[in-house]
């Protein structure tokens, strides 16, 4: 905790997270002089839960990706995460608007 976002990703592909998405996300935090981004990933051969995130990527083709800020016991009645963590997440959130365009044109195909 306090050491920046998290983004999400499993094998089974249970999170919207693909290789593009990251890649993009942490390119902005890059850019952006914010901390680097850091990935969590689930064992393939452990069950997991999901997001809505796949389905809508598949259902619109809008490209998707699972992250937030890290915490501990989330879902409980002690749900805890670290300040730095919400202001690193708004800083990147405010620098995809600033980013995303000349990022995305530097990957395009």
């Amino acid at each position: 905790m306090n050491g920046g976002m998290v983004i999400k990703r499993n094998a089974n592909q249970r999170y919207a997270t693909n290789g593009v998405t990251a890649l993009i996300m942490r390119e902005i935090a890059r850019r952006a002089s914010l901390p680097p981004v850091q990935e969590f990933i689930v064992r393939q051969d452990c069950g997991c839960g999901s997001t809505i995130g796949p389905l809508i990527s598949t259902a619109t083709g809008i490209r998707a990706i699972d992250m937030g800020c890290p915490q501990l016991s989330m879902h409980s009645i002690r749900e805890t995460m670290g300040t730095c963590d919400l202001t690193s997440g708004l800083k990147l959130f405010k620098s995809f608007f600033q980013y995303f365009r000349e990022v995305d044109e530097s990957i395009d195909q």
